[in-house]
């Protein structure tokens, strides 16, 4: 009898131990700071990646797991979406063979998407339209690239400016940037470019998704295999770190068409989700990284490396 009330104790207690250390690791901590994210489903395959539960998601800080409290599908009529196209104003003419594919993608959105245009000029996102649903008016505002060497000296000193002066807002914000990606400003050659970490930094302090197209730039320095090998770099580096997708064909190549760019900008933006969890408090407001996967097969989840995190209180 005492055999058997001891193996019953040991088997309760191994029992206990086993539920209580599967339910940690479901069960992730509740406590912490609620961060709002945008995050886009990508098949591996190509196709449509389906739809994504809430279950089937985990954030990661490091190697602890947050919990996730709300995650739903982004529709236009029911999770505003704002688009700037942003141009780079030292472009070749190039670009102006591509203007009619971006006025064909602005047609054919959705109602609900607000649309802007802004060319970037002297390190300013100089807006040529502001954000609108007449998405007529928003195409008549593209014009061909002023196309002077040095009109433009960093790109990402425009992308900063256009950041800081987009009207607060709760919805989805991306940029279509359209640029050589080259830093004539600070130069090449260095990953830790000051300007482009600043608006990368912007970028995810505002929840601002940066899609990156390469085009020519004008000037000696457009036909130079290295800077324009580290602005498609720079380009890339800066989608990534926001949940974008950088385009080229090529270091100094420019697309025949932008059409399928825009089709795969067009399917992202149809398979986002609206994403909420909370992450480790902080003494102190400022970045953190995360890393938003899924176990479903075939599926990535796209989404910035850091967010913003506000204080705890």
């Amino acid at each position: 009898m005492k055999t058997f009330r001891v193996f019953l104790v040991l088997a309760t207690t191994v029992v206990a131990f086993c539920s209580g250390s599967l339910l940690a690791q479901q069960s992730p901590g509740g406590n912490g700071v609620p961060v709002h994210m945008v995050v886009t489903a990508e098949s591996r395959h190509g196709e449509n990646p389906g739809v994504i539960n809430q279950q089937d998601v985990m954030v990661l800080e490091g190697k602890e797991r947050d919990t996730v409290t709300n995650w739903e599908p982004a529709q236009p009529d029911q999770s505003p979406l704002e688009l700037f196209m942003l141009l780079d104003d030292g472009s070749s003419a190039s670009l102006g063979s591509q203007l009619a594919d971006i006025r064909q993608f602005i047609a054919e959105q959705p109602a609900a998407v607000k649309i802007g245009v802004a060319y970037m000029q002297n390190g300013i996102g100089r807006i040529e339209q502001n954000l609108t649903t007449d998405h007529d008016q928003a195409a008549k505002a593209l014009r061909l690239p002023l196309g002077s060497p040095g009109v433009n000296a960093s790109p990402y000193i425009s992308l900063s400016d256009l950041i800081k002066r987009w009207p607060e807002s709760t919805a989805r914000r991306e940029v279509f940037m359209v640029t050589d990606g080259v830093d004539r400003l600070y130069g090449a050659g260095d990953f830790q470019n000051p300007y482009l970490e600043s608006a990368i930094s912007d970028a995810q302090r505002e929840g601002v998704i940066v899609f990156g197209v390469y085009t020519p730039g004008v000037g000696h320095l457009a036909h130079s295999y290295w800077m324009n090998y580290w602005g498609q770099l720079y380009l890339s580096q800066l989608a990534e770190e926001t949940g974008g997708e950088a385009y080229y064909i090529g270091f100094t190549g420019a697309a025949v068409s932008f059409s399928p760019y825009l089709d795969d900008l067009a399917h992202r933006l149809r398979h986002q989700y609206l994403l909420t969890f909370l992450a480790k408090p902080q003494k102190k407001a400022g970045a953190q990284k995360v890393r938003v996967t899924t176990e479903v097969a075939g599926v990535d989840l796209v989404a910035p490396k850091s967010v913003y995190v506000p204080a705890s209180q």
